[in-house]
C-alpha cells in the first residue's frame, strides 16, 4: 500500500496544531507505540512550549528533518547552560540535526506553521520515555513564557534566570 504525503496533509496538521493548548500536533506513521520505528510529522507554532528533556535509554536517538518553517535545537549540560544551538529550516545550510541519547535539549520553531519530521528508536513507552530538566519550567506554569522569550535568543554559554517552577 502506497501512502502520500503532500501538502494538504501538511496544512491540515498546522490548522490542528494551532487549535490545540500545546500549538503542536503530531501525525503518526508507525503503526503502533510498539513499533521498533517510530515516524511522525510534528506541526508547531512559535509559541509552543517543547520542555528541555532527555531521553535515557542508550539506543535511542532522535532525528529531526525541517519540512516547513524554521526551527531551533538547543543542547543544554546539566545545569541548564546551552552548549549548542543549531538552526535548521528546509532548503537551508541546515535541515536537520540527530540528538544522541542523554542529551539534555529542546526543540522551538521559530515561526508559525513549522513542521519537521522526527525519527527514533521503539517501542515509545510515554511514561518512561523522557527525563525533564529540573531547571526548566513545566508546562503551563507561570515561568513558561519567560523562558520561551530566552529560548528564541540564547546563545551557547548562556544560562537562563531562575523561574518559577
Amino acid at each position: 500500500m502506497l501512502k502520500l504525503l503532500d501538502r494538504k496533509l501538511l496544512d491540515t496538521l498546522i490548522t490542528e496544531a494551532t487549535g490545540l493548548p500545546r500549538r503542536r500536533k503530531n501525525l503518526n506513521l508507525h503503526q503502533s507505540l510498539d513499533d521498533p520505528a517510530q515516524k511522525l510529522f510534528n506541526a508547531m507554532q512559535a509559541d509552543s512550549y517543547v520542555r528541555p528533556h532527555r531521553h535515557p535509554e542508550p539506543e535511542k536517538t532522535e532525528l529531526f528533518i525541517a519540512v516547513r518553517g524554521r526551527f531551533a535545537a538547543l543542547i543544554f549540560d546539566e545545569q541548564g547552560i546551552v552548549t549548542d544551538r543549531i538552526e535548521f529550516a528546509p532548503g537551508g545550510e541546515v535541515f536537520g540535526a540527530e540528538i544522541k541519547p542523554n542529551t539534555w535539549h529542546t526543540v522551538i520553531a521559530l515561526e508559525d506553521g513549522s513542521v519537521f519530521f522526527e525519527v527514533k528508536q521503539g517501542p515509545y513507552a510515554p511514561l518512561s520515555d523522557k527525563d525533564f530538566a529540573g531547571w526548566a519550567p513545566a508546562e503551563n506554569t507561570p515561568g513558561v513564557s519567560h523562558y520561551m522569550q530566552w529560548l528564541r535568543q540564547a546563545t551557547p554559554g548562556q544560562q537562563s534566570a531562575p523561574v518559577a517552577l
